[in-house]
């Protein structure tokens, strides 16, 4: 009798599926949330167990000469199109895009800002995979989903990120912003905002 009850409350247990050899609730791609869907799920006051943001900074470099007007070069990236960029995504975008234009012009020769922050929350309906999936996977019911990660919402044309810089690494700092831009689910533009009178025969 003891041991149907263990087996029992085992089946009935999420972890079914990795007990019978299978994975459970694997993580969905992120194609599925690039699109903006619905109202805005922001108000975190009443959501409980938000993940953390992955951003670590939103301003890198030589922060003081970009507010001052020490830098004559200034790009933008900008998107084609209305999206939502998860934090992940906007996470690994300052990462190369700030190595590749700091391997350049060293720690104190450019200015790196994010524009953008993930307030909406996404939600995910999780679902148990793997053999014997069937036998606790709930379906439809209660599918409100549970928090999984932050998203920005982005409109199109939007600036994304701003890159500043001198003009003798303005071809660097163009490619590190196409760096970036390939870490978004949507295409990008890089827009020269001011110094143009600087860069004779690059632009």
């Amino acid at each position: 009798m003891g041991l149907g009850l263990l087996i029992g409350g085992l089946i009935s247990s999420v972890q079914v599926g990795s007990l019978l050899g299978g994975s459970v609730m694997a993580r969905k791609p992120a194609k599925m949330y690039r699109q903006v869907k619905g109202p805005a799920y922001t108000r975190r006051k009443y959501i409980g167990g938000v993940p953390n943001n992955r951003i670590m900074q939103f301003h890198v470099g030589n922060r003081r000469a970009a507010e001052t007007g020490g830098f004559p070069v200034v790009l933008e990236l900008r998107a084609d199109n209305a999206c939502q960029i998860r934090h992940t995504a906007l996470e690994a975008a300052r990462v190369i895009c700030n190595a590749t234009i700091r391997n350049a012009s060293g720690a104190q020769g450019y200015a790196l800002r994010v524009h953008t922050y993930p307030h909406h929350v996404l939600r995910e309906n999780k679902q148990a995979t793997g053999a014997g999936a069937d036998r606790v996977s709930q379906g439809m019911r209660c599918a409100f989903g549970k928090n999984v990660g932050t998203a920005a919402r982005v409109q199109r044309g939007q600036r994304v990120l701003t890159l500043q810089t001198t003009p003798e690494h303005y071809l660097t700092a163009k490619s590190a912003l196409r760096k970036a831009s390939m870490k978004f689910p949507t295409p990008c533009s890089t827009k020269l905002v001011r110094g143009a009178e600087h860069l004779k025969g690059l632009v």
